[in-house]
């Protein structure tokens, strides 16, 4: 009787009876996160604007927040960026699991930090270099997070046949190669900070103008031939 009971449970709660989870739930939530953060991003950035500002000529207000409008522009196109990765990559994930959900919650908790080290670096621009090191030190760090745990969120997934099982490996492994790339490049424009900080935020800049090119994997349809001449 306990055998029967065993196996009844075994039936009923086994790994075998576990719904498959599909990745239409992570990238809605996902996107309201990124939707969240630019919007964000722009009110604290922008708020403290020209038309708040009283004894000053609009000229001279404009030329006197350019930190602000700097510091917006490269997270806005850092952000932008950030969510056409993201999208590409997962419109390839057919299954979810345990571990894949929390590698994606670390993207988004880097992602969401975007806006407190972007306000950071907007105030500290005209400060002293000490404090220019610092603050796009902590901003560069926050977005090299974010690109090391998207690179072991496509790993995981593929590791783990988390993927669409008729994607040809060929475009897997150049998905992975140009995913790599991403973190490495970001290094560099790190240690650039203890150069130059305002350099290393352009070297930023111009990364992100490299990655919104098409590359695998990028705004192409996922079936038939086109994958296999991306992959090449």
């Amino acid at each position: 009787m306990a055998g029967a009971d065993a196996r009844e449970s075994e039936y009923r709660y086994g790994r075998g009876r576990e719904k498959a989870r599909d990745a239409a739930r992570v990238e809605t939530f996902s996107d309201g996160v990124f939707g969240v953060v630019l919007t964000v991003m722009a009110v604290e950035l922008l708020q403290s604007g020209p038309a708040r500002e009283s004894g000053r000529e609009l000229p001279n207000a404009l030329a006197h927040a350019w930190p602000s409008y700097l510091a917006y522009v490269i997270t806005f196109a850092i952000a932008g960026q950030v969510w056409l990765t993201h999208h590409n990559l997962w419109r390839y994930v057919a299954r979810v699991d345990q571990m894949l959900l929390v590698l994606n919650l670390f993207v988004l908790l880097f992602i969401a930090t975007i806006p407190f080290t972007a306000d950071l670096l907007s105030d500290n621009l005209r400060g002293g270099v000490t404090e220019q090191r610092l603050t796009a030190a902590l901003y560069v760090g926050t977005v090299l997070g974010e690109s090391v745990f998207v690179n072991l969120t496509w790993w995981w997934a593929d590791r783990r046949r988390l993927l669409h099982p008729d994607l040809d490996p060929r475009l897997v492994r150049a998905i992975a190669r140009r995913a790599l790339l991403k973190p490495l490049l970001y290094l560099v424009a790190f240690a650039v900070v203890f150069i130059d900080p305002i350099l290393s935020l352009c070297a930023y800049l111009l990364l992100v103008g490299f990655y919104l090119i098409g590359g695998p994997g990028d705004l192409r349809p996922s079936a038939g031939r086109t994958e296999d001449r991306s992959a090449a």
